[in-house]
């Protein structure tokens, strides 16, 4: 009953409760949140002079419920901890968010190590992040601001997106709660875990039906320990199969001077090999030999290329 029993923290619980309510992304409001291991205020250096004074009030297992009119469950906020200090910022750790459709379901839960409650009525989720959708895909990710509304996520601050055997650097992002897609806006880094890396713009990132693909209709470069590949017309990964295919018009060179011209070409890096295949016609050049065919296949590991079907080479 503590929690009631002075004006400061009934001022609280009537906050979390308009705050809460909010978050409910079938309402017409917006939730702004920021998720970031450091704010413009400070929060993490806040946190830490907290811990070297004594709190004011302390919950553990700290939980509130908010529902309608009809006594429906609209969403909840638990912490493992909960404090209170004199002129600043309510502290709660381990917290989980999550909101309920009008059939008791589980629509979006929001995960974070710490979060920072501000009289100005932000709330900081400090950490590592999480985003699970009613689908049941997870979406950890760092970021200093994002909206949630009417289904969906949004943010137009820099975005850090930890994905399948990648960590994926962006200038936005939008995502679709519902149908578990989400586009990391203007220029995208994918940084894998193989070494390689790929630059590109508005990636869409698709989690349905158990795919996961990332894909981009922009000119994109894919670089890894052996070659630098440009295409004029985007990528399509799929994460499952470890298969890049990068579009249009296509050129891979080495660094040694040579240079390979494809179209549509696929990168096969399963089993930790990194095999490129073309079936459209394809041309090698370097300063002693100009040699085209109508397929191609190139293992980068061994650096050994193959040119099939109706081959033409001209040696200089």
């Amino acid at each position: 009953m503590g929690l009631f029993q002075t004006k400061k923290i009934q001022s609280l619980f009537i906050f979390i409760i308009v705050l809460v309510a909010i978050l409910w992304i079938f309402q017409d409001n917006y939730l702004n949140i920021s998720f970031l291991n450091k704010s413009t205020n400070d929060p993490e250096t806040t946190d830490n002079q907290n811990q070297e004074r004594p709190y004011l009030e302390k919950i553990d297992n700290f939980i509130i419920k908010e529902y309608s009119n009809d006594q429906v469950l609209l969403h909840t906020i638990e912490a493992a901890v909960y404090k209170s200090f004199k002129n600043s910022p309510v502290q709660l750790e381990t917290v989980k968010a999550t909101t309920f459709d009008e059939f008791q379901k589980e629509t979006l839960t929001l995960k974070s190590n710490r979060a920072v409650i501000f009289e100005s009525g932000s709330i900081h989720f400090i950490g590592d992040v999480e985003i699970k959708t009613v689908t049941g895909v997870s979406h950890e990710l760092d970021s200093e601001l994002l909206i949630v509304k009417d289904g969906q996520i949004n943010s137009n601050r820099k975005i850090v997106y930890l994905g399948e055997s990648a960590k994926i650097n962006a200038e936005g992002m939008d995502l679709n709660i519902d149908l578990d897609t989400m586009t990391l806006n203007g220029n995208v880094e994918i940084l894998k875990d193989n070494g390689a890396t790929v630059n590109t713009k508005d990636l869409f990132i698709s989690h349905a039906d158990g795919i996961k693909k990332y894909m981009s209709e922009n000119a994109t470069v894919y670089r890894s320990n052996q070659n630098i590949v440009n295409s004029d017309k985007g990528i399509d990964i799929d994460m499952n199969k470890s298969l890049t295919r990068l579009l249009g018009n296509v050129e891979v060179s080495n660094g040694s001077g040579s240079l390979l011209k494809s179209y549509d070409l696929i990168i096969d890096q399963s089993n930790g090999g990194e095999i490129y295949k073309s079936n459209s016609p394809s041309r090698f050049k370097s300063n002693t030999v100009d040699i085209k065919a109508k397929k191609m296949h190139y293992d980068a590991i061994s650096k050994k290329l193959i040119l099939t079907d109706e081959v033409l080479a001209i040696y200089e």
